[in-house]
C-alpha cells in the first residue's frame, strides 16, 4: 500500500487538473443525486470512487487531513474546496455553482483573446461578451503584394463575399436590359457601364460596414485592438501594433481566427505584375482585357462578372473545374459560361509573366504551357488575376513556438469541438482543416463555441449539411455530397440520382438558352432514399438552396420532396417533381417551362 504521503499527492493531483472534481462512492445515493446535477448542467467532472480502491479507509482519511471533510460526495471545483451533497445543491439553487466553475482560477488580462477579426472571429467575440466575459479581439491585415488593404470584417465583408455577390448583380443587370426589350421596355439609349462609379458605392457601402463592427464592438465591450499577436508563451501574446508600438497581453482562452489570403504561382513576374481577389474589387480602374488564373469558384466568378460587364475575359485551367463541388455540374458551368464569351485554355499552366507596357491598365504578356502536349501559349492582357487557391494565415503567429499541431500546408488540426492539442487554444474557419470554407460556417462554429466555452452547451457545428452557392454567370447552389463524394462514401450501387433540366419561366420571353439549367437530387437507397446531395443550376440558386438546407438538416427523403406541394411557376418547384433517375437513362431535356 502506498504511504500516506503518496496518497496526498495522488489526491491532490486530482483536484489540480480537474475543475470539477467529486471524489465518490459507487453506491451512495447522495454521491450520485450530485454526479447528477453535474450531468443536467453539461459540465464536465472527473469521479474518483473510493469503494473502487484496496485503501479505501487511507484515501478518505487523507481527504480528512486535506479537506476536513471525511465523507463523500467531497467536491472540489477549480481546486478549492465545495463540501458534500448539501453544499453543492445549496450553491446550485443559489445560482452561485456555475459561477464558480466558470471562473477563471489563475489571472490574465482576458477570459478570451480572438485572433483575427473576420465573421467568425467577430461573432465569437460579441457572443463571449454577452457572457459576461473580458474580450480582446485583435486584427491586422498585410498589405497586399500591390499594396491592398482594408478594414475590419475580414475577407468576406472587404474582398470576398459581399463585393463579389455585388459585382454579379451588376452583371446580370446588364443582362436584363437585354431582357427587357421582350417585356416592352424602350431601352434605346446606349446601355454603358462605368467600372469608377461601381467600385466607388461598393466601397462605400463596404466602409460603412467597417465601421459598423467597429461600433457594435464598442457596444459590446470587447477592446478591438488593431494590431498583429505573436505567441510568445502558451497564454501570452505579443501585440505588434500600427505605429511599431509592441505590448504583451495574457488570456485564458484563445480562438485563432485569421482566414486566408491567395496564394501566387512560384513564377517570373506573377507577384510583380499580377492581382488576385485582394486588389480586384477596389481597383481604381476598369481592368480591360482580363485573364483568370486557376479555376476554382473564386476566378470562375471573377471571370464571369467581369465578362458580364463587358470585358474580354479568359481563364487559365490546369485540370478540372471548381474542385471538390460536382463536376458534371462544373462542366455545365464551364460550357455556359464558354457560351458567354469567356474563353477557357484548358490544361495550361502560367510559367512566365512579362511587362509590356505601363499604365491603368497596363498591357502584360503571359507565357503558358499545355501539361500535355507541351506546347506554349503567349497572349497579352491588361490585367492577370491569380485565382489558384489559398493558404491559410498560420505562419509567423507563434503556433508552433507554443507546440500546436498544424497540417503540412498549414492548417490547423482540431478536433470536433475546434479544440487544437493544446487544450486553451481554439480553431474555427478557413484555418481549421476539413471545414467548409465558408463565411456563415465560420459564424455559426465561433457562436457554438464559445457557448460550450461560457454556457455549458454541447452542441457542436454541423459541418456536412452545409448549403453554399457559386455566383458565376448562372448560380449554382449545392448542399452535401456531390454525386462523386457519394458514390465514394456509400459505394456507387448504395446511389440513385434523380434529376432534370427547367425552363425558368422569365427566360421564356426573351427567348434565353434551353435546357442549361439544370436540378439533381443525390439520394441513398440503403435510408429510404434519403437525400443525402442537393444541385441546382440556374437564376438565384442561392434563394432556392437556402429553404432546402432545413430539409437536408432534418434528413429528408426523396419522398418528402415529392409529397411537397410546389409555388407555380417557380425555379424551386422542379426539386417537387422529379421523376426521371440517372439509371434509367431518360432524356432530362424540358421544351419550355
Amino acid at each position: 500500500m502506498p504511504p500516506i504521503k503518496d496518497l496526498n499527492a495522488l489526491i491532490q493531483n486530482y483536484i489540480k487538473l480537474n475543475k470539477v472534481m467529486v471524489f465518490s462512492k459507487s453506491y451512495c445515493p447522495f454521491c450520485t443525486k450530485v454526479k447528477d446535477l453535474f450531468k443536467s448542467l453539461n459540465v464536465e467532472y472527473k469521479s474518483f470512487e473510493l469503494d473502487k480502491e484496496e485503501n479505501t479507509d487511507d484515501l478518505q482519511n487523507t481527504l480528512l487531513q486535506i479537506s476536513g471533510q471525511k465523507t463523500v460526495p467531497n467536491v472540489y471545483i477549480n481546486g478549492n474546496h465545495l463540501g458534500g451533497c448539501d453544499s453543492t445543491l445549496k450553491a446550485h439553487s443559489d445560482g452561485q455553482l456555475l459561477k464558480m466553475i466558470n471562473t477563471t482560477t489563475k489571472k490574465y488580462d482576458y477570459d478570451l483573446i480572438v485572433v483575427g477579426g473576420g465573421s467568425g472571429g467577430l461573432a465569437a467575440a460579441k457572443e463571449a461578451s454577452n457572457f459576461g466575459k473580458k474580450v480582446a479581439l485583435l486584427d491586422f491585415v498585410k498589405p497586399s503584394p500591390q499594396g491592398t488593404q482594408w478594414g475590419l470584417g475580414g475577407t468576406c465583408v472587404n474582398v470576398g463575399c459581399i463585393p463579389k455577390k455585388l459585382m454579379h448583380r451588376a452583371a446580370i443587370l446588364g443582362e436584363e436590359f437585354s431582357d427587357a426589350k421582350s417585356f416592352g421596355w424602350d431601352v434605346n439609349t446606349e446601355v454603358k457601364h462605368n467600372w469608377e462609379t461601381m467600385t466607388a458605392a461598393i466601397q462605400d457601402h463596404i466602409g460603412s460596414l467597417n465601421w459598423g463592427y467597429r461600433v457594435q464592438l464598442r457596444e459590446k465591450s470587447v477592446n478591438y485592438i488593431n494590431g498583429y499577436g505573436e505567441f510568445i508563451e502558451p497564454h501570452t501574446l505579443k501585440v505588434t501594433k500600427k505605429n511599431n508600438k509592441v505590448e504583451e497581453i495574457s488570456g485564458e482562452t484563445f480562438l485563432i481566427a485569421t482566414g486566408e489570403r491567395p496564394r501566387y504561382p512560384d513564377i517570373p513576374g506573377a507577384k510583380e505584375y499580377c492581382i488576385t481577389s485582394d486588389d480586384l474589387f477596389s481597383l481604381p480602374y476598369c481592368p480591360g482585357r482580363t485573364l483568370c488564373i486557376g479555376a476554382s469558384y473564386v476566378s470562375l466568378e471573377c471571370a464571369g462578372f467581369l465578362a458580364g460587364l463587358g470585358l474580354d475575359v479568359t481563364v487559365m485551367v490546369r485540370s478540372i473545374l471548381l474542385r471538390g463541388f460536382d463536376q458534371q455540374i462544373a462542366e455545365y458551368i464551364g460550357q455556359y459560361m464558354q457560351s458567354k464569351n469567356v474563353f477557357f485554355h484548358r490544361g495550361v499552366v502560367p510559367v512566365k509573366i512579362e511587362k509590356l507596357e505601363d499604365g491603368n491598365p497596363g498591357k502584360y504578356k503571359v507565357t503558358g504551357k499545355n501539361t500535355s502536349t507541351g506546347d506554349i501559349v503567349e497572349e497579352e492582357f491588361n490585367t492577370i488575376l491569380i485565382a489558384m487557391g489559398r493558404d491559410p494565415c498560420t505562419a509567423g503567429i507563434g503556433l508552433e513556438k507554443i507546440g500546436v499541431k498544424l497540417e503540412k500546408n498549414g492548417k490547423v488540426i482540431c478536433n470536433d469541438e475546434d479544440q487544437t492539442n493544446i487544450p486553451h487554444i481554439y480553431a474555427i474557419g478557413d484555418i481549421a482543416k476539413g471545414r467548409p470554407e465558408l463565411t456563415p460556417v465560420a459564424i455559426q462554429a465561433g457562436r457554438l463555441l464559445v457557448n460550450r466555452l461560457y454556457n455549458n452547451s454541447k452542441t457542436l457545428c454541423d459541418y456536412i449539411n452545409v448549403a453554399t452557392t457559386v455566383f458565376t454567370p448562372i448560380e449554382y447552389g449545392a448542399i452535401g455530397y456531390s454525386e462523386e463524394a457519394a458514390i465514394d462514401k456509400y459505394g456507387a450501387d448504395n446511389i440513385e440520382v434523380y434529376h432534370s433540366n427547367f425552363m425558368p419561366l422569365e427566360w421564356t420571353v426573351p427567348h434565353r438558352e434551353e435546357n442549361v439549367c439544370y436540378a439533381k437530387l443525390v439520394c441513398l437507397k440503403t435510408e429510404k432514399e434519403r437525400v443525402v446531395g442537393f444541385h441546382v443550376l440556374g437564376p438565384n440558386a442561392g434563394e432556392i438552396t437556402q429553404g432546402y438546407s432545413i430539409a437536408m438538416r432534418k434528413g429528408a427523403t426523396k419522398e418528402d420532396f415529392d409529397m411537397t406541394i410546389g409555388i407555380h411557376p417557380t425555379c424551386s418547384e422542379i426539386f417537387t417533381t422529379l421523376n426521371i433517375t440517372k439509371s434509367s437513362g431518360e432524356d432530362t431535356a424540358v421544351a419550355g417551362c
